[in-house]
């Protein structure tokens, strides 16, 4: 089933900020403002709706599976298309396909890949394995966080 169906946003948004309600005690206003600044610009209301649609479903496969920070990442970008507009989509998963985090970036450069890979291992810790698709940018990123 389908759930995201002609929804505006891209599925992986929509399930970090129902994520960030349902792990965090964070108002819709909060959330709102986390993903501004991650460069996605939705309404406290907006994410109220989402709550109230996807909370339940999400509640009861993250109660099954108690979502854990893996160690063995797959890091991935890709370009979306927002309100008619193109953007930049960082998404990082586990092993398990889970979604760890994502960033939302109007260019593609390496102070962006950067910047959240730098924030995933503020979050999860360093991990053992990386895995991307070797994009310029993740490259020099990824070089530059072995270093530090």
């Amino acid at each position: 089933m389908n759930y995201f169906r002609y929804k505006q946003f891209n599925k992986d948004v929509i399930t970090v900020a129902v994520g960030y309600y349902l792990r965090y005690t964070l108002s819709y206003r909060d959330i709102s403002e986390i993903l501004r600044e991650r460069g996605v610009n939705v309404h406290h209301s907006t994410v109220y709706r989402w709550v109230q649609e996807y909370a339940p479903i999400l509640y009861q496969i993250w109660k099954k599976k108690h979502k854990k920070a893996y160690y063995k990442w797959r890091i991935d970008e890709t370009y979306i298309k927002i309100k008619g507009k193109w953007s930049y989509l960082y998404r990082a998963i586990d092993a398990e396909g889970h979604t760890l985090d994502i960033w939302l970036r109007k260019q593609r450069d390496n102070h962006s890949a950067y910047a959240f890979i730098k924030r995933l291992i503020k979050q999860f810790g360093k991990p053992q394995k990386v895995i991307t698709d070797q994009a310029p940018s993740t490259k020099v990123a990824m070089a530059k966080v072995i270093k530090a």
